[in-house]
């Protein structure tokens, strides 16, 4: 007969944590060569986002980096001090504010390409891709879901 014991998930048998401890561990790993930017993750992210598509609203820029605006507002705050991005009332709906990198925000993104631990994950670049592609799935099936109940 089994042991209560062992009907008790443990620690390691949690998806979330596994995500979670990989977070951290990505962290870690970036950390050098944000430090050297003088940038944190959320901040660069935030870079990238721009710099794939600029002039966007925050509103617009918050749902693709999955933050509410009052966790993105101080980071565009000082992103803007910082002189890397600027913040503007929309002339069509002042409601809104329209972000986008200036050119040292572009400059900045750039150097921020060396940014590349496939080696470091320890998978091949196909691994890699795959590990993404379902993550990115499992992702969407919480957001779904969590929709689905508001």
């Amino acid at each position: 007969m089994k042991s209560a014991n062992a009907k008790k998930p443990k620690l390691a048998d949690f998806l979330c944590f596994a995500i979670y401890s990989a977070n951290l561990a990505f962290g870690r790993a970036y950390r050098p060569i944000l430090d050297e930017l003088g940038l944190t993750y959320t901040q660069y992210i935030a870079i990238i986002a721009l710099w794939e598509e600029d002039k966007q609203t925050v509103s617009s820029l918050g749902e693709k980096l999955f933050l509410e605006s009052n966790t993105l507002t101080p980071i565009l705050k000082k992103l803007e001090s910082l002189g890397y991005l600027k913040r503007e009332r929309s002339a069509s709906d002042e409601r809104q504010v329209i972000v986008s990198l200036t050119g040292a925000g572009r400059q900045l993104r750039e150097k921020g390409l060396e940014m590349n631990l496939v080696k470091e994950s320890g998978l091949s670049p196909a691994e890699l891709k795959t590990v993404q592609n379902t993550v990115v799935a499992v992702r969407n099936s919480l957001v779904k879901a969590t929709q689905a109940r508001q």
